[in-house]
Protein backbone atom coordinates (compact mmCIF):
# COMPACT_ATOMS: atom_id res chain seq x y z
CA UNK A 1 0.00 0.00 0.00
CA UNK A 2 1.63 3.14 -1.43
CA UNK A 3 -0.01 6.35 0.11
CA UNK A 4 -0.44 8.78 -2.09
CA UNK A 5 -2.53 12.06 -0.25
CA UNK A 6 -1.30 15.41 -1.78
CA UNK A 7 -4.38 18.12 -1.11
CA UNK A 8 -4.18 21.27 -3.07
CA UNK A 9 -3.85 23.18 -0.30
CA UNK A 10 -0.31 20.84 0.56
CA UNK A 11 1.28 21.81 -2.52
CA UNK A 12 0.82 24.97 -2.15
CA UNK A 13 2.59 25.32 0.85
CA UNK A 14 5.33 23.70 0.11
CA UNK A 15 6.27 26.59 -2.30
CA UNK A 16 5.26 29.10 0.17
CA UNK A 17 7.68 27.50 2.65
CA UNK A 18 10.21 27.45 -0.38
CA UNK A 19 10.10 30.72 -0.22
CA UNK A 20 9.73 32.18 3.30
CA UNK A 21 12.66 29.73 4.39
CA UNK A 22 15.98 32.26 3.48
CA UNK A 23 14.02 34.41 6.23
CA UNK A 24 14.00 31.77 8.50
CA UNK A 25 16.60 31.30 11.50
CA UNK A 26 15.77 27.94 12.61
CA UNK A 27 13.41 25.06 11.87
CA UNK A 28 10.94 23.09 14.46
CA UNK A 29 9.98 20.20 12.96
CA UNK A 30 7.29 18.11 15.51
CA UNK A 31 7.63 14.25 15.19
CA UNK A 32 5.57 11.61 15.99
CA UNK A 33 7.54 9.91 19.00
CA UNK A 34 5.67 6.23 17.87
CA UNK A 35 7.40 6.82 14.40
CA UNK A 36 10.22 9.23 14.20
CA UNK A 37 11.65 8.17 10.81
CA UNK A 38 7.87 7.76 9.03
CA UNK A 39 6.76 11.08 10.32
CA UNK A 40 10.01 12.55 9.36
CA UNK A 41 9.36 14.59 6.28
CA UNK A 42 12.46 14.49 3.68
CA UNK A 43 11.09 17.75 2.27
CA UNK A 44 12.38 19.55 5.35
CA UNK A 45 15.65 18.25 5.29
CA UNK A 46 16.02 19.74 1.70
CA UNK A 47 13.72 23.19 2.45
CA UNK A 48 16.25 24.32 5.60
CA UNK A 49 19.46 23.52 3.92
CA UNK A 50 22.19 23.88 6.90
CA UNK A 51 19.96 26.01 9.33
CA UNK A 52 19.95 24.29 12.33
CA UNK A 53 16.78 22.26 13.68
CA UNK A 54 14.99 20.91 17.19
CA UNK A 55 12.66 18.17 15.97
CA UNK A 56 10.38 17.39 18.75
CA UNK A 57 9.02 13.60 19.44
CA UNK A 58 5.59 14.69 21.01
CA UNK A 59 3.24 12.46 21.11
CA UNK A 60 6.07 10.30 23.62
CA UNK A 61 3.16 9.67 26.50
CA UNK A 62 2.22 6.59 23.80
CA UNK A 63 5.28 5.85 22.66
CA UNK A 64 7.94 3.29 24.23
CA UNK A 65 10.36 4.97 26.30
CA UNK A 66 13.21 3.47 25.50
CA UNK A 67 13.31 3.46 21.72
CA UNK A 68 12.39 7.31 22.10
CA UNK A 69 15.98 7.51 23.78
CA UNK A 70 17.44 5.39 21.04
CA UNK A 71 15.56 8.12 18.55
CA UNK A 72 16.99 11.20 20.25
CA UNK A 73 20.85 9.83 20.46
CA UNK A 74 20.47 8.66 16.55
CA UNK A 75 18.52 12.27 15.43
CA UNK A 76 20.88 14.21 17.08
CA UNK A 77 23.67 12.42 14.84
CA UNK A 78 22.69 14.94 12.34
CA UNK A 79 24.94 18.34 12.56
CA UNK A 80 22.80 21.60 14.23
CA UNK A 81 20.17 18.76 15.62
CA UNK A 82 18.72 18.64 18.59
CA UNK A 83 15.78 16.38 19.82
CA UNK A 84 14.30 15.91 22.74
CA UNK A 85 10.65 14.20 23.49
CA UNK A 86 7.36 16.14 24.48
CA UNK A 87 3.88 15.51 24.95
CA UNK A 88 1.23 18.11 25.05
CA UNK A 89 -0.60 16.52 28.01
CA UNK A 90 2.14 18.25 29.92
CA UNK A 91 2.85 21.78 28.87
CA UNK A 92 5.73 22.15 31.27
CA UNK A 93 7.71 20.40 29.37
CA UNK A 94 7.69 23.14 26.30
CA UNK A 95 8.68 25.72 28.92
CA UNK A 96 12.48 24.82 27.69
CA UNK A 97 11.75 25.31 24.09
CA UNK A 98 12.88 29.50 24.08
CA UNK A 99 15.64 29.06 25.67
CA UNK A 100 16.71 26.13 23.58
CA UNK A 101 16.53 28.24 20.21
CA UNK A 102 18.54 30.86 21.67
CA UNK A 103 21.09 28.20 22.57
CA UNK A 104 20.93 27.35 18.76
CA UNK A 105 21.04 30.96 16.99
CA UNK A 106 23.14 32.49 19.52
CA UNK A 107 24.28 34.99 16.81
CA UNK A 108 20.19 36.49 17.05
CA UNK A 109 20.34 36.69 20.77
CA UNK A 110 23.27 38.63 20.33
CA UNK A 111 21.67 41.60 18.84
CA UNK A 112 18.44 41.23 20.57
CA UNK A 113 16.51 40.62 17.40
CA UNK A 114 13.70 37.88 17.10
CA UNK A 115 14.79 34.69 16.29
CA UNK A 116 12.82 33.93 13.13
CA UNK A 117 11.58 30.03 13.49
CA UNK A 118 9.28 28.02 11.65
CA UNK A 119 7.22 25.08 12.92
CA UNK A 120 6.39 22.28 10.44
CA UNK A 121 5.45 18.83 10.70
CA UNK A 122 3.16 15.98 9.24
CA UNK A 123 -0.82 16.42 9.75
CA UNK A 124 -2.34 15.03 13.46
CA UNK A 125 1.13 15.11 14.93
CA UNK A 126 0.17 18.15 17.15
CA UNK A 127 1.64 20.95 15.68
CA UNK A 128 -1.49 23.53 16.53
CA UNK A 129 -1.52 22.38 20.09
CA UNK A 130 2.12 23.12 20.70
CA UNK A 131 1.83 26.81 18.81
CA UNK A 132 -1.28 27.51 21.36
CA UNK A 133 0.54 26.01 24.11
CA UNK A 134 3.47 28.37 23.69
CA UNK A 135 1.64 31.07 22.59
CA UNK A 136 -0.53 30.79 26.03
CA UNK A 137 -3.61 31.34 23.70
CA UNK A 138 -5.64 29.73 21.31
CA UNK A 139 -4.03 30.93 17.64
CA UNK A 140 -4.15 27.63 15.80
CA UNK A 141 -7.11 25.49 14.90
CA UNK A 142 -6.94 22.03 16.31
CA UNK A 143 -8.62 18.69 15.90
CA UNK A 144 -8.42 15.01 15.16
CA UNK A 145 -8.92 15.13 11.84
CA UNK A 146 -5.39 15.84 9.46
CA UNK A 147 -4.96 18.59 7.68
CA UNK A 148 -6.54 21.05 10.09
CA UNK A 149 -4.13 23.69 9.24
CA UNK A 150 -4.31 24.87 5.79
CA UNK A 151 -2.40 28.41 5.55
CA UNK A 152 0.85 29.60 7.13
CA UNK A 153 0.87 32.35 9.99
CA UNK A 154 2.86 34.21 12.05
CA UNK A 155 2.77 34.21 15.49
CA UNK A 156 5.34 36.35 17.83
CA UNK A 157 5.34 34.63 20.92
CA UNK A 158 6.68 37.88 22.77
CA UNK A 159 9.51 36.18 24.15
CA UNK A 160 12.28 36.94 21.11
CA UNK A 161 10.82 34.38 19.24
CA UNK A 162 8.52 34.86 16.25
CA UNK A 163 6.87 31.60 14.55
CA UNK A 164 5.84 30.68 11.08
CA UNK A 165 2.91 27.94 11.21
CA UNK A 166 2.73 25.80 8.13
CA UNK A 167 -0.02 23.25 6.88
CA UNK A 168 1.25 19.69 7.96
CA UNK A 169 2.42 18.67 4.67
CA UNK A 170 2.82 15.03 3.70
CA UNK A 171 5.52 14.48 0.43
CA UNK A 172 3.28 12.97 -2.92
CA UNK A 173 4.27 9.80 -2.74
CA UNK A 174 5.84 7.83 0.20
CA UNK A 175 8.63 5.40 -0.94
CA UNK A 176 9.01 3.22 1.95
CA UNK A 177 6.13 0.97 2.28
CA UNK A 178 6.58 0.06 5.83
CA UNK A 179 6.12 4.10 6.16
CA UNK A 180 3.18 4.22 4.90
CA UNK A 181 0.94 1.98 7.21
CA UNK A 182 2.60 3.43 10.27
CA UNK A 183 1.36 6.88 8.69
CA UNK A 184 -1.90 5.19 8.53
CA UNK A 185 -1.36 3.27 11.83
CA UNK A 186 -0.79 6.66 13.80
CA UNK A 187 -4.17 8.42 11.94
CA UNK A 188 -1.36 10.76 9.73
CA UNK A 189 -3.59 10.45 7.07
CA UNK A 190 -7.34 10.42 6.68
CA UNK A 191 -8.58 7.17 7.42
CA UNK A 192 -11.07 7.22 4.66
CA UNK A 193 -7.91 6.80 2.25
CA UNK A 194 -6.71 3.05 3.74
CA UNK A 195 -8.40 -0.20 3.40
CA UNK A 196 -8.81 -0.40 7.36
CA UNK A 197 -8.22 -4.31 7.57
CA UNK A 198 -4.98 -4.20 5.62
CA UNK A 199 -3.77 -1.39 8.25
CA UNK A 200 -4.58 -3.40 11.45
CA UNK A 201 -2.90 -6.22 10.02
CA UNK A 202 0.28 -4.57 10.02
CA UNK A 203 -0.24 -2.95 13.18
CA UNK A 204 -0.99 -6.57 14.90
CA UNK A 205 1.74 -8.10 12.75
CA UNK A 206 4.50 -5.49 14.11
CA UNK A 207 2.75 -6.23 18.18
CA UNK A 208 2.55 -10.07 17.69
CA UNK A 209 6.90 -9.72 17.47
CA UNK A 210 7.67 -6.42 19.46
CA UNK A 211 4.76 -6.17 22.23
CA UNK A 212 3.58 -9.60 22.81
CA UNK A 213 3.24 -9.26 26.25
CA UNK A 214 0.91 -5.97 26.11
CA UNK A 215 -1.59 -7.46 23.06
CA UNK A 216 -1.86 -10.57 25.63
CA UNK A 217 -2.67 -8.23 28.64
CA UNK A 218 -5.07 -6.35 26.64
CA UNK A 219 -7.01 -9.14 25.04
CA UNK A 220 -6.79 -11.34 27.74
CA UNK A 221 -5.38 -13.65 25.45
CA UNK A 222 -3.55 -16.64 26.47
CA UNK A 223 -1.84 -18.09 24.31
CA UNK A 224 -0.39 -15.89 20.79
CA UNK A 225 -1.67 -17.08 17.42
CA UNK A 226 0.96 -17.48 15.05
CA UNK A 227 -0.11 -14.76 12.51
CA UNK A 228 -1.47 -11.70 11.98
CA UNK A 229 -4.90 -12.78 10.54
CA UNK A 230 -5.21 -15.11 13.06
CA UNK A 231 -4.20 -12.65 16.08
CA UNK A 232 -6.97 -10.10 14.37
CA UNK A 233 -9.35 -12.57 14.41
CA UNK A 234 -8.77 -13.39 17.71
CA UNK A 235 -9.31 -10.26 18.85
CA UNK A 236 -12.38 -9.87 17.63
CA UNK A 237 -13.93 -12.76 18.88
CA UNK A 238 -12.74 -11.37 22.35
CA UNK A 239 -14.14 -8.03 21.64
CA UNK A 240 -17.27 -9.35 20.27
CA UNK A 241 -16.64 -8.14 16.65
CA UNK A 242 -18.54 -10.99 15.59
CA UNK A 243 -21.50 -10.70 12.01
CA UNK A 244 -24.19 -13.57 11.95
CA UNK A 245 -23.19 -17.69 12.05
CA UNK A 246 -20.40 -16.01 14.23
CA UNK A 247 -18.25 -14.88 11.40
CA UNK A 248 -15.19 -12.06 12.58
CA UNK A 249 -16.31 -8.95 11.50
CA UNK A 250 -12.96 -7.78 10.04
CA UNK A 251 -13.82 -4.31 10.21
CA UNK A 252 -14.89 -3.58 13.64
CA UNK A 253 -12.06 -5.38 14.80
CA UNK A 254 -9.65 -3.49 13.06
CA UNK A 255 -11.29 -0.72 14.42
CA UNK A 256 -10.79 -2.01 17.98
CA UNK A 257 -7.16 -2.55 17.57
CA UNK A 258 -6.54 1.02 15.70
CA UNK A 259 -8.37 2.59 18.21
CA UNK A 260 -6.84 1.33 20.90
CA UNK A 261 -3.73 1.86 19.61
CA UNK A 262 -3.89 5.74 18.88
CA UNK A 263 -5.64 6.07 22.19
CA UNK A 264 -2.67 4.00 24.13
CA UNK A 265 -4.42 1.44 25.42
CA UNK A 266 -2.97 -1.48 24.15
CA UNK A 267 -0.08 0.12 25.99
CA UNK A 268 3.66 2.49 24.98
CA UNK A 269 4.64 0.54 21.98
CA UNK A 270 6.55 2.52 19.30
CA UNK A 271 6.17 1.26 15.71
CA UNK A 272 9.74 1.25 14.37
CA UNK A 273 13.74 2.25 15.98
CA UNK A 274 16.96 3.09 14.49
CA UNK A 275 18.12 -0.27 13.38
CA UNK A 276 14.98 -0.72 11.43
CA UNK A 277 15.09 3.04 9.76
CA UNK A 278 19.02 2.48 8.55
CA UNK A 279 17.74 -0.98 6.85
CA UNK A 280 14.22 0.82 5.45
CA UNK A 281 16.52 4.10 4.18
CA UNK A 282 19.08 1.86 2.30
CA UNK A 283 16.47 -0.47 0.86
CA UNK A 284 14.90 2.83 -0.13
CA UNK A 285 17.49 3.69 -2.06
CA UNK A 286 17.82 0.83 -3.74
CA UNK A 287 14.30 1.07 -5.03
CA UNK A 288 14.47 4.43 -6.58
CA UNK A 289 18.04 4.11 -7.94
CA UNK A 290 17.07 1.14 -9.79
CA UNK A 291 13.61 3.34 -10.80
CA UNK A 292 16.01 5.67 -11.78
CA UNK A 293 18.18 3.53 -14.13
CA UNK A 294 15.14 1.84 -15.89
CA UNK A 295 13.94 5.40 -16.57
CA UNK A 296 17.80 6.32 -17.70
CA UNK A 297 17.36 3.41 -19.85
CA UNK A 298 13.83 4.11 -21.61
CA UNK A 299 14.95 7.11 -22.20
CA UNK A 300 17.50 6.33 -24.04
CA UNK A 301 15.82 3.27 -25.90
CA UNK A 302 13.48 5.97 -26.82
CA UNK A 303 16.16 8.31 -27.85
CA UNK A 304 17.99 5.31 -30.30
CA UNK A 305 14.50 4.92 -32.01
CA UNK A 306 13.86 8.51 -32.81
CA UNK A 307 17.43 8.59 -34.53
CA UNK A 308 17.20 5.39 -36.45
CA UNK A 309 13.88 6.53 -37.59
CA UNK A 310 15.46 9.45 -38.73
CA UNK A 311 18.16 7.68 -40.56
CA UNK A 312 15.92 6.06 -42.25
CA UNK A 313 14.19 8.98 -43.68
Amino acid sequence: MAIQWYPGHMHKARKEIEEAMPQVDLVIEVLDARIPYSSENPMVSKLRGDKPCIKLLNKSDLADPETTAQWIEYLEREQGVKATAITTLQPGMLKMLPDLCRKLVPSRDKTEKDIRTMIMGIPNVGKSTIINTLAGRVIAKTGNEPAVTKSQQRINLRNGIVLSDTPGILWPKVDNEASSYRLAVTGAIKDTAMEYEDVALFAVGYFLKAYPKEICERYNISELPQDDMALLEEIGRKRGALRPGGRIDLHKASEVVLHDYRSGRIGLLSLETPAMAEIEKAEVERILAEKAAEKAAKLEAEKLKRSGKRHNV
